[in-house]
């Protein structure tokens, strides 16, 4: 099992994975959870992904994904869109509340959004563990290498269950809301402990 986070500028060297990534979200958030959301040739994509932002996956040695994220800087701009939880509070997104977070939306240079979190719901319960202990591994250190001292994200409400096995610092930014059937809360991922 291997963790690998993608960019446009290295996604060329990692084959499909990219595709993988966007192939498993459409089948964790469109095929699974029935969202309303774009895709084509198999894929669920939306308009943050960009440039600008990273793909965390969690893969075995033929490139299938069995975890994946997003991270986008919470500087980023393209269009009128920003990342997804800001875009939500300033009422660009309808699938997403306005009434997300207690505060307003950051923009800040050290700040990075984390969303389109899945774990695969094909993975078996003996490693699922593993598989998420993995990817939010792999999260906290890429936002550590993308200069990031919080990351904000959306997680399903039951983030307090895995959180202190992962040696995560989560604390609520936000009220547990109904996304889809599926119960979410965003959270801030404290990350200054974790970059020395």
């Amino acid at each position: 099992m291997h963790s690998t986070v993608l960019s446009f500028a290295n996604m060329h060297n990692h084959g499909e994975l990219f595709a993988n990534v966007l192939r498993a979200r459409r089948d964790s958030f469109i095929v699974k959870r029935a969202w309303d959301l774009p895709e084509t040739m198999g894929m669920e994509y939306d308009q943050y992904d960009t440039p600008q932002s990273r793909w965390v996956a969690v893969h075995d040695d033929a490139g299938h994904v069995l975890a994946g994220a997003r991270l986008t800087p919470s500087t980023a701009r393209c269009g009128i869109y920003s990342y997804m939880i800001r875009d939500a509070q300033r009422g660009l997104l309808d699938s997403i509340p306005q009434d997300l977070l207690y505060d307003e939306a950051p923009v800040d240079h050290g700040i990075w959004e984390v969303t389109r979190g899945f774990i695969g719901h094909d993975i078996s319960n003996d490693i699922r563990l593993r598989v998420r202990l993995l990817l939010t591994g792999q999260i906290v250190r890429a936002g550590g290498e993308l200069g990031a001292r919080r990351m904000v994200a959306l997680l399903p409400s039951n983030w307090t269950r895995w959180s202190k096995r992962a040696k995560l610092d989560i604390t609520p930014a936000g009220r547990v809301m109904d996304m889809g059937g599926v119960e979410y809360q965003a959270v801030w991922f404290n990350l200054l402990d974790k970059l020395h």
